[in-house]
């Protein structure tokens, strides 16, 4: 630098320098953001497969390493597993569609009741509909319909072509899972290898610790989700809703989605209550839900969840709205697990105590007990507590 340029740059004011400094940074930080989250999207058929694969591996690789320990081949027990596993979802399916066959007809003859009750509380509430006035309604309605016929057919073709897509995702996921359980330590170690290798241990150790995050996270959604199904079906049961079954498993599959996911599904039963029962039924489903839903948020979200991934609630809402933004219900489903590798991962990387642990030492499949152990919290109250003593001590000089 010149002495005209150190000149001009002293002359430039301290906050106007550090305000530019951040500026750059910060804008090239969202670029990259942006690019990133472009790519993902251009990829997304293949990224969501092997996200549902990271997950699915998260939650069957104790299975398999169990299998494997007591002296079963890792690539029969991983054989075991998947069958096992495949088997247990068919037949979860399959009740659940045998179920909702059965409570179909019932659920059809309950809305016609509850749509003649709707046609009477318009002609004698007050509305004061007459029946050639609810007819004119219902051919208008009609009419919309084949107005639109060519863009409802277009929605189906494309239906069409998604169920394609997610079939393609299914496959693609069963297969990338069927390596992550056989050789997953292997892919991870191959990985690593493109870290620098003065700094490949820390690394190591950080995408260990952000796995055994995620399989803390996948046991602690899937133990939420059975309390959120089982409370919301026992409640249906006593309404004498219909097709409490697949409701319940609805609710069970939504609650993968932290926080909005089973609120979303347990509408949909507080809806089927309403057309097929009564609002009063709607109301008292509503109220199991409400109940439900305060279970899991001030018992099982922090007692289990919060164990399992250290992070604030507000971290995990924006999580799931930027997921749904980016890619949609997969991107609601991979956000709030994605956040929790990289807060593992960079908590590990900053913490003091894994600065010596070598990648072996840290047991993926213990998520509780292998954590970094610090002197000291990372909160705000930890923080208070540690400097109280040695406040009062300044206080004191």
């Amino acid at each position: 630098m010149t002495g005209t340029e150190r000149k001009i740059t002293d002359n430039v004011p301290g906050l106007l320098r550090v305000s530019a400094a951040l500026s750059w940074r910060f804008v090239a930080v969202v670029a990259a953001l942006y690019v990133v989250f472009h790519v993902v999207g251009f990829l997304a058929t293949i990224v969501i497969p092997v996200g549902v694969a990271l997950l699915l591996a998260a939650l069957l690789s104790p299975a398999v390493s169990q299998l494997a320990r007591a002296g079963i081949p890792r690539g029969l027990a991983t054989g075991v597993v998947l069958v096992g596993g495949i088997a247990l979802v068919g037949g979860v399916l399959t009740f659940v569609i045998n179920e909702f066959s059965k409570g179909l007809p019932q659920l059809q003859v309950q809305v016609g009741k509850s749509l003649e009750q709707i046609r009477d509380w318009l002609r004698d509430g007050p509305l004061h509909l007459s029946d050639v006035e609810f007819q004119e309604y219902l051919d208008e309605m009609v009419k919309t319909i084949q107005d639109n016929q060519a863009d409802i057919t277009s929605g189906a073709l494309t239906t069409a072509a998604t169920l394609g897509e997610i079939l393609t995702g299914l496959i693609l996921a069963l297969f990338t899972l069927i390596f992550f359980l056989h050789d997953g330590d292997g892919i991870w170690r191959f990985l690593v290898r493109i870290v620098p290798r003065d700094v490949r241990d820390r690394a190591d150790v950080a995408g260990r610790r952000g796995f055994a995050s995620l399989v803390s996270y996948v046991r602690a959604t899937a133990l939420v989700a059975v309390v959120d199904a089982v409370g919301v079906g026992i409640g249906l049961w006593i309404v004498d809703v219909p097709l409490v079954v697949p409701l319940s498993a609805l609710v069970f599959l939504g609650a993968f989605i932290p926080i909005v996911g089973a609120v979303i599904t347990g509408a949909v039963a507080v809806l089927v209550a309403l057309v097929a029962v009564s609002p009063v039924a709607a109301l008292i489903v509503l109220a199991i839900l409400i109940g439900v839903m305060q279970l899991e948020s001030h018992v099982l979200q922090p007692l289990l969840l919060g164990r399992a991934v250290k992070l604030h609630p507000l971290a995990v809402v924006l999580a799931i709205t930027a997921g749904l933004v980016v890619s949609g219900i997969a991107g609601a489903l991979l956000a709030v697990p994605l956040l929790a590798v990289l807060n593992s991962g960079i908590r590990s990387l900053l913490s003091e105590s894994d600065r010596d642990v070598a990648p072996r030492q840290v047991d993926v499949l213990e998520p509780q007990e292998s954590g970094p152990v610090d002197t000291g919290g990372d909160r705000i109250e930890d923080i208070d507590d540690r400097e109280g003593p040695t406040a009062e001590h300044s206080g004191r000089q």
